[in-house]
Parts: structure tokens; C-alpha cells; sequence
């Protein structure tokens, strides 16, 4: 699935509730213009943007945002990096769970994670 303004997916592995995507995140996006101009990094409002847009795509989601619980920025992302997406939908609860990891042999870092309630309801 290629989308504008998104990373690029070089590999992604997906089951019925749980998604995994190799993204390599290209310094020209849109989202690093201005955030920061001498220290670049990827926004928290976007992986979580990218969290809910690969949720709604591929695991099927539904598309209200109700709220978000335990959302954690722990190493900024930065352009040029390869990172993990981890999502796992729980269907019973109405919450999408993500996680953003390194993807290399030489970063294994957690980068962020959370929870992010959804619902078919406006």
C-alpha cells in the first residue's frame, strides 16, 4: 500500500487482528518540515496518525477516534531511519494497540507506543 505523505513499507506481515510494517522513514515527508529545522524528528500527532491510518487500512478498524490511553514517546524517530510498526486490534475492547521499534540488528529501541480507542459510532 503506498500513500502519499506516508513512509515507505518495505515489508509488512498482517493476521486478522495484528499488523507488523518495515517502514523506512524518507527525510522528505511532509511532517519534518519545521519540526525541527536543525533536528529534524517525526511529530508524536503523526505516528499516532499513521498508527490510526494503517489500523483503518489494513486491520480494518473502525474509523471514530474515541480517546488515547498510555501513549508513550520514549527515543524521537528521526528521517532516514527503518522502524517497526506493531499494531494489534482488539476487537472486544474497541482499541488499537501500537507500537513504533527499531527495525535493525543495531537498534532494537522501543520508540513509542500506546493505545487508541475506536469505535464505529459518531
Amino acid at each position: 500500500m503506498t500513500a502519499p505523505n506516508k513512509p515507505k513499507i518495505i515489508e509488512q506481515s498482517h493476521s486478522v487482528d495484528k499488523l507488523s510494517l518495515i517502514l523506512f522513514i524518507q527525510p522528505e515527508l511532509i511532517y519534518f518540515q519545521g519540526h525541527f529545522n536543525h533536528f529534524p524528528v517525526l511529530a508524536g500527532v503523526t505516528q499516532i496518525d499513521w498508527a490510526i491510518f494503517y489500523g483503518q487500512n489494513l486491520l480494518h478498524c473502525p474509523k471514530y477516534f474515541e480517546g488515547m490511553e498510555v501513549i508513550k514517546f520514549q527515543v524521537p524517530i528521526l528521517p532516514d531511519s527503518v522502524i517497526e510498526l506493531n499494531l494489534q486490534w482488539r476487537k472486544s475492547a474497541q482499541k488499537l494497540y501500537f507500537k513504533f521499534l527499531g527495525a535493525t540488528a543495531q537498534d532494537k529501541k522501543q520508540y513509542s507506543s500506546g493505545r487508541i480507542k475506536l469505535s464505529n459510532n459518531e
